[in-house]
């Protein structure tokens, strides 16, 4: 009788974290070095917090845009928040955004086409950060 019931909650507790995982589309988490940030991949949008301040984000993603030979099609700024869309040789579409979080650090979210493109996109990351 116990044994079934462990068997039964062990089952269920994995039918739950399955279910989890598919209702929550990839996810890829990594915490880098001390004062690295963090990198997550949610939804084909990967999404990283760098330890530098917005200009200086933004700079590096126009010159990774260029390093890349992407084309730039549009970008808008503020204070607080750049927006970048470029398009790769292949037409696929990438959207950078840069947001302010604070003096020192900034968010970095990029989507690439319509459901992500994961290699891509860390690509596209590690041209930036090679930019700071």
């Amino acid at each position: 009788m116990i044994k079934s019931r462990f068997l039964l909650r062990a089952l269920g507790a994995l039918v739950l974290t399955a279910a989890m995982v598919l209702h929550s589309g990839c996810l890829a988490v990594a915490a880098g070095a001390a004062g690295a940030g963090t990198v997550a991949y949610v939804r084909g949008e990967l999404r990283a917090s760098l330890d530098q301040n917005f200009d200086r984000t933004v700079h590096a993603t126009e010159r990774a845009i260029e390093d890349l030979k992407f084309a730039k099609i549009s970008e808008k700024q503020d204070a607080l928040v750049a927006v970048i869309v470029a398009r790769t040789a292949e037409d696929k579409k990438i959207e950078i955004k840069v947001s302010s979080a604070s003096a020192a650090q900034t968010k970095v979210q990029i989507r690439v086409a319509v459901f992500g493109d994961e290699a891509l996109s860390q690509r596209i990351l590690e041209k930036i950060r090679a930019n700071l």
